[in-house]
């Protein structure tokens, strides 16, 4: 497996995450040797909360969120999913499997013995861990989740099928914008679902799958910085900085934000951002190899009497429908208020997804 380092002089950027690098060193199912980095802030004798991030950001994402769960006595480790963050890169679409990502983080979790973990995961953090709980029950005594879930989808039609294989393959050139468009149709809509619709979200989320696999500079700081960033407010504003994107290129825009630059930093060049762009053609929005897994995680879920916290936004398109499908996966889970904020609302929504998330925690079973 070729695998890729970010060398540290790229996060000198990042200017207000100055926390001890923690580097735990994994092998590959191939052999490969693979570095995941993490942060571990907060008292040494407090409990614990696993924060997992999702595509395509890094654990920077819940910088807002530690001063809150520190201050309140939680002890935070937030990992860097392989392929984001200051952990390795692998460098093919094929090493970012479903099954290999729960693999890594696995190994990354036992070689580090931790226990006794309340669980958050967002986007691909609760595809990831939401996996790893099921196959490591007995490390975590709570589980929350947010903007994130489960996909099975077993009997998605044919023709839903066919057409999402005919559309990715196909030339249709999409841009950023229509990948907007199509994802803001999918609001109220589950990628898990079970029963044919006349607009099936699969046949949506296909757009964001195509854009993110055949955009070599797949523009992650303004794809980020757009759902964070107040500067992008106006649509004009948009436009003018994805034209800086195309005309930069490789190099880093002067007319970047902050958080763009924050969310470049990870990747010196386009070879480095094959997780992104890899990563949301193994969303299973229609059934592949990852289809048996999914089903036993989610049996596990079913007869789970852990706590169980459903944390969403409210208003994000892509996962709103989502929810009803945690709910119905997990009996024994409660639905907190939405509390707004978005896809990201690690950040926009800091003190309020922090002071639920620390209210689960203190709650007795």
């Amino acid at each position: 497996m070729k695998i890729l380092r970010t060398p540290d002089e790229c996060f000198k950027v990042v200017t207000d995450f100055n926390f001890e690098p923690c580097y735990t060193n994994i092998k590959t199912e191939d052999g490969s040797e693979l570095r995941i980095h993490h942060i571990d802030e907060g008292p040494r004798d407090g409990p614990i909360l696993l924060a997992m991030h999702g595509q395509p950001v890094w654990s920077y994402l819940y910088s807002r969120m530690l001063p809150f769960l520190t201050e309140a006595g939680i002890r935070v480790i937030a990992p860097d999913l392989p392929g984001y963050g200051k952990s390795d890169k692998p460098a093919s679409i094929d090493d970012y499997s479903y099954q290999n990502q729960v693999d890594w983080m696995i190994s990354w979790l036992q070689k580090n013995d931790f226990k006794n973990l309340t669980f958050f995961g967002q986007d691909w953090g609760g595809l990831i861990g939401l996996r790893m709980i099921a196959e490591d029950p007995d490390r975590f005594t709570r589980v929350a989740m947010g903007n994130t879930g489960l996909p099975y989808n077993p009997n998605t039609p044919k023709d839903v099928v066919d057409k999402v294989k005919k559309f990715r393959s196909s030339n249709k050139k999409i841009t950023l914008f229509s990948v907007g468009a199509a994802l803001n149709k999918m609001d109220s809509k589950s990628l898990s679902v079970d029963k044919k619709e006349k607009h099936h979200p699969a046949t949506k989320f296909m757009y964001w799958q195509k854009f993110t696999w055949e955009t070599k500079n797949l523009p992650i700081g303004m794809i980020n910085a757009m759902q964070m960033d107040k500067v992008f407010k106006s649509k004009f504003s948009t436009l003018i900085h994805y034209v800086l994107q195309r005309i930069w290129l490789e190099k880093i825009s002067p007319f970047y934000s902050y958080l763009m630059k924050v969310y470049e930093a990870p990747f010196p060049n386009s070879s480095y951002k094959m997780g992104p762009r890899a990563m949301p053609s193994h969303v299973p929005t229609i059934p592949d190899q990852s289809l048996e897994a999914q089903k036993k995680a989610r049996e596990f879920f079913k007869k789970s009497d852990k706590p169980f916290l459903s944390v969403f936004a409210g208003d994000d398109p892509v996962t709103n429908g989502i929810e009803k499908d945690v709910l119905e996966m997990a009996p024994n889970a409660k639905s907190a208020p939405h509390i707004g904020g978005g896809h990201f609302f690690q950040w926009t929504r800091p003190k309020q997804l922090s002071d639920v998330l620390i209210n689960f925690m203190k709650e007795k079973k």
